[in-house]
């Protein structure tokens, strides 16, 4: 679940691909549209639209980027670019974000987009989202008008993390006249509007003929939802979708091996598959059981069975593609014999409530027979995702494992949160969190490997490996992310010959 600044909810709980183009908007070649359009196969789609209210990624995967903007965005390596904001400056003191807005942007529904849109829009963050991510924005002071073209965002304190949660969902641009029914309607600035969508089946994008940017090349993208891997993968193999967005089972690439016919592209995600644990109650409110369950999992032979070894082994909340990533992996080396010493000779018997996601399946079954041969039987139970597992391990915390792919970028703020489902509790993680967001470039870095080094002493969680960017699709494809380290799918440089 997300990677923004310090802050995370369970937007991110889910499987997801995601990246960002780069350029002012689109990175098509330009012009009219041409009448192509292209099917992009999915897993777990939304329960609405509305990414203020509804915790999942599935929906800013689907329309951030495309459907809404924001002032800024990340690109494939994460790196913030301009977007509705054509540039920004930022005081001495850090606390002031000054930025000049493009102009003749409108919304979908034909209002121009202002400097009063970005005041709307940061305000309602605070005032009417749901999500607990919106945390992120206390750091605001206040959001103010110049002009037209010029807003102001002024800090309560220098924030490392105030730019980046800029560039999620919480800094989509909403229309004042265009919130009334997110859910079903929504109305954005970007390059694609919302065309129909088949509730359990699929979701199409229309090409916005109004976009203020480069157009996108294709004229429509539908996004087709799949709950069972093989049918997703037949569904290429016969022509039903154009391409996979994430393969969903490792083990099937061979079937799409002729290069005459399908193309593989394969990188990373910021998506950690994590182990998680009930630190609220027994036995995993004692350290030594969750110390035990780190060292009683081979992560290696776990990714291997499971996930056919795609994928990276990396022991904490931190991917490599943020700059305070530590090789955490040798904190808990397998050793079975360790994990029984910690247990003391107890036996424990313990609820493991997954996602029925294939990756969560997969690994719940190894993780059961690791943690069988040191005295610990885990009865997995599959709940319907979303949900299912939403309601029962993130609402109500009636869990003791559980394995969820946390997609959101930088979210190891997610464990400052004892009221998150994890339940972990330390103030000194707390802490050292907000002393990383308000200090240096050095500070935040050297305070961010503390605090993954404190929740991996803590063994707040295990880790089992980092998602990779898998995709599948037909040959003549083009404009395929590499990397997936922001929220949305990014369709605008996606072509097809």
């Amino acid at each position: 679940m997300r990677r923004i600044g310090i802050w995370i909810a369970v937007g991110g709980l889910l499987l997801v691909t995601a990246a960002c183009g780069g350029g002012s908007g689109g990175s098509g070649t330009g012009g009219t549209p041409k009448a192509q359009s292209l099917s992009v196969g999915f897993v777990a789609e939304p329960a609405n639209l509305d990414f203020t209210a509804t915790e999942g990624a599935a929906i800013p995967q689907a329309l951030l980027v495309n459907v809404y903007e924001g002032l800024v965005k990340l690109d494939q390596d994460g790196a913030i670019k301009p977007l509705l904001a054509e540039k920004w400056t930022v005081s001495d003191d850090r606390k002031t974000y000054t930025f000049t807005l493009r102009k003749g942007v409108t919304f979908n529904g034909g209002a121009p987009f202002t400097a009063d849109d970005v005041v709307f829009s940061l305000d309602r963050v605070r005032t009417d989202w749901k999500l607990k991510i919106k945390a992120q924005f206390d750091v605001i002071d206040k959001v103010a008008k110049t002009d037209d073209t010029t807003a102001v965002v002024t800090l309560k304190q220098p924030s490392n993390g105030f730019l980046y949660a800029l560039a999620t969902r919480l800094g989509a641009m909403f229309s004042r006249t265009g919130v009334a029914d997110l859910a079903n309607k929504p109305v954005g600035t970007g390059p694609y509007t919302l065309g129909a969508w088949k509730r359990g089946e699929s979701i199409r994008l229309d090409a916005n003929p109004s976009y203020w940017g480069t157009k996108p090349v294709l004229s429509a993208i539908t996004l087709k939802y799949f709950k069972d891997a093989t049918a997703m993968n037949n569904a290429l193999l016969t022509g039903g979708i154009d391409v996979i967005s994430s393969v969903q089972a490792p083990e099937s690439l061979q079937q799409f091996a002729d290069p005459n016919r399908f193309q593989t592209v394969e990188g990373t995600t910021n998506g950690e598959v994590v182990l998680s644990m009930n630190n609220a109650r027994p036995p995993f409110d004692d350290v030594k059981a969750r110390q035990a369950v780190r060292y009683a999992i081979d992560h290696k032979a776990l990714l291997d069975t499971a996930w056919a070894g795609r994928g990276q082994l990396i022991g904490s909340m931190v991917p490599p593609t943020d700059p305070w990533y530590e090789d955490r992996t040798g904190d808990y080396p397998y050793d079975p014999a360790k994990a029984k010493e910690l247990l003391g000779g107890k036996t424990l018997t313990v609820k493991m409530r997954i996602p029925n996601l294939p990756y969560a399946v997969a690994s719940a079954q190894v993780v059961k027979s690791q943690l069988a041969q040191v005295g610990i039987t885990a009865d997995i139970e599959p709940l319907e995702f979303p949900a299912r597992w939403l309601d029962v391990v993130f609402k109500q915390g009636d869990y003791d494992l559980s394995i969820i792919n946390h997609v959101e970028p930088r979210d190891m703020g997610i464990f400052a949160d004892k009221s998150y489902y994890f339940h972990y509790d330390n103030p000194e993680f707390g802490k050292l969190l907000a002393s990383a967001d308000s200090g240096t470039d050095q500070q935040q870095t050297d305070d961010l490997k503390k605090a993954a080094k404190l929740l991996s002493d803590d063994a707040a969680a295990d880790w089992l490996f980092l998602f990779p960017n898998l995709i599948v699709a037909k040959k003549g494809v083009t404009g395929l992310p590499k990397n997936a380290i922001a929220e949305s799918f990014d369709f605008t440089a996606l072509a097809k010959q």
